[in-house]
């Protein structure tokens, strides 16, 4: 299957267009919207007791039915570039740790995230908007279905089964000081194009501290983070 893909962000922010060869379609357009949930914004210490209101990190991405991994469509630029501010030794591979294994790209310090002198550049890249966003895709459409997921993953969004103080090596841990807390989300659905509207489902969290790309579906066990995303839709749009 020839692949390529033209993606164009429609939001606050100007970003320009993605070339990573990678999907081959025809005339049909897909819109994907954000509705951000209650816990879109968390509460991130700075200094002194001084806080701020941060969005989450993000991915969205396609594979094919058979889980193999095709293209990203949009990333967080802290995890693109490694910008985090404060992130000390921790290259934050408990961020998207479900992206990163998808992608298969292994670095030279053996993680499975980019780096500020490796940059992921293959897609659109930008801060984290704090309000509703809307991505609009425009490729050619292919015979076969494709998969489109989608991580998520707040800094310090502890709870009481994933607590600061949990330690290395427990199932519970995810990064220590600066770390995620609570473990990134994955939403995903499968677009056949026999419905000009789908709608993304929870379908896991991922790995606590980040070692595999493995997803689990023990939600019981998260709180804050379920309520990052309130709705997630994709529209065909002919």
């Amino acid at each position: 299957m020839h692949i390529k893909i033209l993606c164009f962000l429609l939001s606050f922010i100007g970003i320009g267009a993605c070339s990573n060869p990678s999907l081959s379609y025809t005339n049909n357009n897909l819109k994907i919207e954000i509705k951000t949930g209650a816990h879109w914004l968390h509460e991130f210490p700075i200094l002194f007791g001084i806080k701020k209101e941060n969005p989450p990190q993000f991915a969205i991405w396609l594979e094919d039915t058979l889980g193999n991994y095709l293209s990203t469509i949009y990333v967080t630029s802290k995890i693109a570039n490694e910008s985090w501010l404060a992130n000390g030794d921790n290259r934050r591979q408990e961020a998207l740790p479900h992206w990163c294994f998808q992608r298969g790209v292994k670095y030279t310090d053996g993680l499975y995230l980019p780096t500020k002198e490796n940059p992921f550049t293959d897609c659109i890249t930008g801060a984290t908007p704090k309000t509703n966003k809307t991505i609009q895709l425009d490729f050619e459409k292919v015979d076969e279905p494709v998969v489109i997921k989608a991580e998520f993953n707040h800094s310090t969004d502890w709870n009481d089964y994933f607590p600061e103080k949990a330690k290395k090596g427990n199932a519970n841990y995810s990064g220590g000081k600066g770390g995620s807390g609570q473990p990134a989300i994955v939403y995903s659905d499968t677009i056949d194009y026999q419905n000009s509207v789908y709608q993304l489902e929870l379908i896991g969290r991922s790995s606590a501290d980040g070692s595999t790309g493995d997803l689990y579906n023990d939600f019981e066990k998260l709180t804050s983070a379920k309520e990052i995303i309130e709705s997630i839709k994709v529209e065909v749009v002919e």
